[in-house]
């Protein structure tokens, strides 16, 4: 097994080593190398890669403020002179940190740390049966919000946005109604006009073309009400 790694700093004589120490290392592969944080997004999303050796004091964005960005990094081993860093690192979930200057012993550990992770992950990944996930993320208002899919009850198009009703709380979000609705199972969501999606589980009545959702009604497209119809009630509505 291969580790495609990549570093992430700017002294280059703290890269060099880096990259000597990886070389004697038979399982990892450097695939990049960084100078800030900002190139090594870049490189990100292009590369496969699984493990990152990460600064902390560099230009443009530290390794910490670099950590916080994002939710999708790869495995993480910071390599910085600043050990007053390990706490908030740790907290992050970075799996290891040397304090500069660390030795080749102390940087094979950590590498060997990062191998059994990362094996142990990918014995997990075959053995558990993968799973749909029952949620979705949205940026909202600086921030970003987790969702059910079962908490959403319905979608409408407002301008350049759209509005997410959940049972407890409404969201406004830069997204457009087509996109939200490639974006939902279909099983569940059905879009019964051009600005408006609904949870199926979430119908309390329909009456004419008007769906009670609980605490709002939401009109039905008339030039889709038959077909809507039958995809609401398929299989679903009891007979004599």
């Amino acid at each position: 097994m291969k580790i495609d790694c990549i570093i992430v700093d700017d002294e280059p004589v703290a890269r060099k080593l880096l990259e000597e120490y990886i070389g004697d290392i038979d399982f990892l592969q450097l695939v990049g190398k960084a100078e800030h944080p900002l190139k090594a997004h870049n490189l990100l999303s292009t590369q496969h890669v699984d493990l990152m050796f990460l600064d902390v004091n560099m230009p443009k964005m530290n390794g910490i403020n670099f950590l916080r960005s994002s939710t999708s990094l790869p495995l993480t081993i910071m390599t910085t002179a600043y050990a007053e860093y390990a706490i908030e690192g740790f907290e992050l979930d970075v799996l290891d940190y040397l304090v500069k200057p660390f030795s080749f012993e102390r940087f094979f550990k950590a590498c060997n740390k990062a191998k059994e992770y990362i094996e142990l992950q990918q014995r997990s990944n075959v053995s558990a049966p993968q799973q749909t996930p029952n949620f979705f993320f949205v940026k909202c208002d600086g921030r970003i919000e987790k969702i059910l899919y079962d908490e959403l009850v319905y979608v409408e198009a407002m301008l350049n946005y759209v509005v997410l009703h959940t049972d407890t709380r409404k969201l406004i979000v830069y997204l457009t109604i087509k996109g939200v609705m490639e974006q939902l199972p279909s099983e569940f969501f059905l879009k019964i006009h051009k600005s408006t999606i609904v949870n199926i589980n979430k119908i309390k009545s329909i009456e004419g073309n008007e769906i009670n959702m609980g605490k709002a009604k939401v009109v039905i497209s008339q030039t889709l009400q038959d077909g809507i119809m039958k995809e609401i009630l398929k299989d679903r509505m009891m007979k004599r």
